[in-house]
């Protein structure tokens, strides 16, 4: 019977421990405080085991189906500072201690981690202000309200002010230069706070000073281009916009450039010009430049004249022109003819000297330079009459050139075509501008001979033999130079055809025995070891203005050459053919020829009356 009793009871057992394997406790997991948090949060995962009694149990943790933490005491397992990778499914279990019973798997619970709501920052008006400007924080987060926002600086983890406006709002002063954040706080529900905003340098600055300055000067010239620059000091690193004021009225508004070109500039030009700068698309501005006066001037005046004792000139005779500008130097000049807008001639001096008949026209000239002004205005234009007369009276040069030592003796003698007598020598002086005669004191006078002794450079001049009646030859011109070379050149005009031979003169050696350049127009021509250069037949344009220079020693005065026309043929000549050749031809042909002959002679006497007339308004000089 206790057999029987005790079975019973071990069957019992049996059952009961059947039963409980059949039924394993359940296990719930919960998260707290919620399913989705954010990260920096910490999580709290709560492990209950339902129906598990007064077991003592251990708890496994999984995320995603894998052991994170395999075995704790407590039912709460505790995440501290979470961050989105700990999102994820989570379960638990339990395990009874010292045994192998465990309850089920609780049901997976997701869990979401988030990152904080973001703060911006942004300024207004810029990240660039100026002192003393207004300068404004703004701090948002989207999607969650009941923010308090703290403002943070530099490096400092204190905030310089706290408030329940998004908005920080200062006086701009050099020392609020740095770096600026914010970020919001909420005290009772999550989230509790953002995450920092973006940085923001802000550079505070004084207001830049525009300057104005022009090239290439203040003082222009009409045509020239200029160009006006406005520029801000420490205005560096902002988009600016340009406003141009002239005279205080607006020239140019809001452009890109900060320089304005004005081209080909007038008198109208000249004004008074400022700037502005303002930075892009804001109502923001530096300080107004001083003004800077532009002037436009006209170019310098050209001023031609004519260096002749008389007017009209005759053929052989010298005649200058002068082409003066005044105000500047370094002047090159270039000479016109008629209508023609190309150069007859270019020198760097400023004379230009022609004496044959076909220089006959108007003439007028300019200046040019490499310096401002380079160029000058037209000079006024001068009409040149040529006449051709046939001198009654030459003046022979002894020695026979235009250039003369001052060591030299000088014989001035007018050899006429019959009679010598009644002539006398003249002269204008270049150094004195004024006429006299060899008599006056600077030469003696023998018959029609003028002999001048000792030469100074102040004979340098333009002679000529003159009557009582007031006839006089074609002028010379004579230099006399103190250096030691001089050019031996004829002293009057050749004729096209003629030879042209030119001796560069050593003071102290032959010509022949020193290598000599000579120069035409002031370009090298020729370079010869003998000291002499030849043109066996000259022409129209060999004329021009001679010089020559030994090296190491000097170089001679310049001398003006002139070639003439050659005439076609004479007319006396020609009647005196005709005649022995038509002797026997009609009578009448024979009249016309003599009345022919008869008209040139008319015209022949007209021409030298004319001639005397103006040699007699000459001799009162």
């Amino acid at each position: 019977m206790e057999l029987s009793s005790l079975s019973v009871i071990l069957l019992l057992t049996t059952f009961i421990h059947c039963g409980q394997s059949a039924e394993r406790p359940k296990a719930v997991l919960t998260i707290y405080p919620a399913n989705q948090v954010f990260r920096g949060e910490s999580v709290t995962l709560v492990c209950d085991i339902q129906g598990g009694g007064g077991s003592e149990w251990t708890y496994h943790w999984y995320n995603s189906g894998n052991t994170f933490y395999s075995y704790s005491t407590t039912e709460q397992c505790k995440l501290s500072s979470v961050s989105e990778s700990d999102s994820g499914e989570y379960t638990c279990r339990g395990k009874v201690e010292g045994s192998t019973q465990y309850s089920d798997t609780s049901t997976a619970v997701k869990l979401t981690v988030s990152a904080l709501p973001r703060a911006t920052l942004t300024v207004d008006p810029g990240s660039t202000v100026f002192i003393r400007e207004s300068v404004t924080l703004k701090c948002e987060i989207t999607g969650y309200d009941g923010w308090r926002y703290q403002w943070f600086k530099g490096s400092s983890r204190t905030a310089v002010s706290q408030s329940q406006r998004n908005t920080f709002t200062f006086i701009g002063s050099a020392a609020d230069q740095d770096q600026y954040w914010c970020r919001g706080l909420r005290y009772y529900t999550r989230p509790i706070s953002s995450q920092d905003s973006n940085k923001i340098t802000l550079t505070v600055r004084e207001v830049p000073n525009a300057v104005v300055s022009i090239n290439p000067d203040n003082q222009v010239f009409r045509g020239e281009t200029v160009i006006l620059r406005c520029d801000l000091q420490e205005g560096g690193g902002t988009e600016w916009r340009y406003n141009w004021y002239k005279n205080g009225n607006t020239v140019y508004s809001d452009i890109t450039s900060q320089e304005i070109r004005l081209s080909s500039v007038s008198e109208s030009d000249s004004g008074e010009y400022a700037c502005i700068g303002k930075i892009a698309g804001t109502q923001r501005y530096s300080h107004y430049s001083s003004a800077v006066i532009l002037t436009v001037s006209d170019l310098p005046r050209a001023t031609l004249t004519v260096e002749s004792r008389w007017r009209p000139v005759f053929t052989g005779e010298s005649v200058t022109l002068k082409c003066e500008i005044t105000g500047y130097d370094g002047w090159r000049y270039q000479w016109y003819k008629g209508s023609s807008r190309t150069a007859v001639l270019k020198s760097q001096i400023n004379t230009f000297t022609i004496s044959s008949a076909e220089d006959q026209d108007q003439y007028w000239c300019r200046g040019i330079r490499d310096n401002r002004p380079t160029s000058s205005q037209n000079s006024n234009r001068v009409d040149l009459s040529v006449k051709v007369t046939t001198p009654s009276v030459t003046l022979i040069v002894s020695p026979s050139r235009s250039q003369h030592f001052t060591t030299d003796f000088l014989s001035l003698i007018c050899e006429g075509q019959s009679d010598s007598t009644g002539w006398r020598v003249r002269r204008y002086s270049l150094s004195e501008s004024k006429v006299s005669d060899c008599s006056s004191g600077w030469g003696s006078v023998t018959g029609s001979t003028c002999s001048i002794s000792s030469l100074y450079t102040s004979h340098t001049g333009v002679y000529w033999c003159e009557s009582e009646s007031g006839g006089s030859s074609s002028p010379v011109n004579i230099t006399v130079d103190e250096g030691d070379v001089i050019l031996v050149s004829p002293v009057h005009p050749l004729t096209e055809g003629d030879p042209l031979t030119l001796h560069c003169l050593f003071l102290y050696t032959k010509p022949l025995d020193l290598t000599a350049d000579f120069y035409k127009d002031g370009l090298l021509l020729q370079t010869q070891t003998t000291g002499e250069m030849t043109i066996p037949t000259v022409s129209k344009s060999d004329e021009g203005l001679y010089h020559c220079t030994i090296l190491q020693i000097g170089e001679s005065p310049q001398s003006w050459i002139s070639v003439r026309a050659r005439p076609t043929s004479e007319a006396p000549f020609s009647v005196l053919r005709l005649l022995s050749s038509l002797m026997a031809a009609s009578p009448y042909l024979l009249l016309t020829i003599i009345l022919v002959v008869k008209c040139y002679k008319s015209q022949a006497k007209q021409v030298q009356t004319n001639r005397m007339g103006a040699a007699r308004g000459a001799g009162t000089c």
